[in-house]
């Protein structure tokens, strides 16, 4: 048996103002494409199926036509589960009937010991999924003692331990962090101070473990205790890493393989850094000028609205960082050193505005202007 496990797809999210939705459906059409060549029996999706609980009606529309080609058009089951992004009550409305039609969303704490069970040619697996949840919501739902992440989830994962199948293989999807794990800017912390860890160590006696939530792909703890990743990056400290998907293949005595599958982004996510000429020389040439990028400039001097001249080689520069402009040294600086750079900064405005340098005159009648400023605040020139 083959299957993909994805998650983190996050539809209709926004990074810094700009929708993702065109970037998304790019990368779910290569999805389409691998279960398709691949010829997978199941699709596993790991939560955060929305960016947010209350989606746009443009992510409903885009989850809508790519879960009705792969469960319809391919024929291929989806077992998915809600992240703490999404909200699972409106993830599994009408799950009843949807399930007929392959789609299983596990949505409710009383389904996670019922797995739902996925055959092709003689090897069936069990899948048990493990919605997102609190300490809060598992103490409630089972009048348990639990205080911690770590406490309810290896609560639930005892109980699910204890209905699993000695007779076929068993794959457990949960959304949650691992403690140790390597974490990105653009996971939303699912509680404070590092509360929201969890042991790996519970998950050791499943077959495969389907994991959401950390952006990176990654393994932890054991190599079948995975990260598949998230579809595509959604912060800049994301711009290194390897988005895909993971193809897994298991037969009667459990795990075969795990293979990445990459996926390529329509535009990617970049960290440029260097001087403004020299960034916009690299522009004109650049054959990615299109990607999303946060630009670091390392000049010195003051420039004039930067990101418009970046912007006409750069259309997708999203952030502007001025590191080089950040003072060193002592925090308190003179107020001579204040007067100079009040000084150099009109002298780069000037040139700037009218493409030449100040004349000896008005660099001087600059400069008594500038004197009589401080004179008049009460210093001494």
């Amino acid at each position: 048996m083959k299957f993909i496990h994805t998650s983190d797809w996050h539809i209709g999210r926004q990074f810094h103002n700009v929708s993702l939705l065109e970037d998304q459906r790019h990368v779910l059409d290569q999805l389409l494409a691998y279960i398709e060549n691949e010829a997978v029996d199941a699709v596993i999706i790991a939560g955060d199926i929305y960016d947010r609980s209350v989606p746009p009606a443009t992510a409903v529309e885009l989850l809508d036509e790519v879960l009705n080609k792969i469960c319809s058009d391919l024929g291929v089951p989806v077992v998915l589960i809600p992240g703490n992004h999404d909200s699972a009550e409106r993830l599994r409305f009408g799950s009843r009937q949807l399930r007929k039609g392959g789609l299983h969303v596990i949505g409710e704490m009383q389904q996670i010991t019922e797995p739902v069970v996925i055959s092709a040619a003689d090897c069936s697996v069990n899948f048990f999924g493990i919605p997102y949840n609190d300490p809060e919501s598992v103490r409630n739902h089972f009048s348990v003692d639990v205080s911690s992440h770590d406490q309810a989830h290896a609560y639930l994962l005892e109980k699910i331990t204890a209905a699993k199948s000695a007779e076929v293989p068993n794959v457990i999807i949960s959304h949650c962090f691992i403690d140790g794990a390597e974490e990105s800017d653009s996971e939303r912390p699912l509680s404070i101070g590092g509360a929201d860890r969890v042991s790996y160590k519970p998950f050791a006696v499943f077959d495969y473990v389907a994991l959401g939530h950390l952006h990176s792909p990654q393994y932890k703890g054991e190599e079948h205790i995975r990260y598949c990743g998230s579809l595509l990056k959604y912060s800049f400290s994301e711009q290194n890493q390897k988005k895909g998907v993971t193809l897994v293949e298991m037969d009667t005595s459990g795990l075969k393989s795990t293979t990445h599958l990459p996926l390529t982004p329509l535009r990617d996510m970049r960290i440029i850094e260097g001087e403004l000429k020299a960034i916009i020389e690299q522009g004109k040439v650049d054959p990615h000028s299109d990607d999303y990028l946060l630009i670091r400039l390392t000049d010195r001097h003051a420039i004039l609205d930067p990101m418009s001249k970046l912007r006409e080689v750069y259309p997708n520069v999203l952030h502007l960082e001025k590191p080089g402009m950040l003072e060193t040294g002592e925090q308190q600086m003179s107020r001579e050193k204040l007067k100079r750079g009040e000084l150099e900064m009109f002298r780069d405005f000037f040139e700037q505005i009218s493409g030449q340098e100040l004349s000896e005159e008005q660099d001087k009648a600059i400069q008594e202007t500038l004197q009589a400023m401080h004179k008049k605040q009460g210093d001494v020139a």
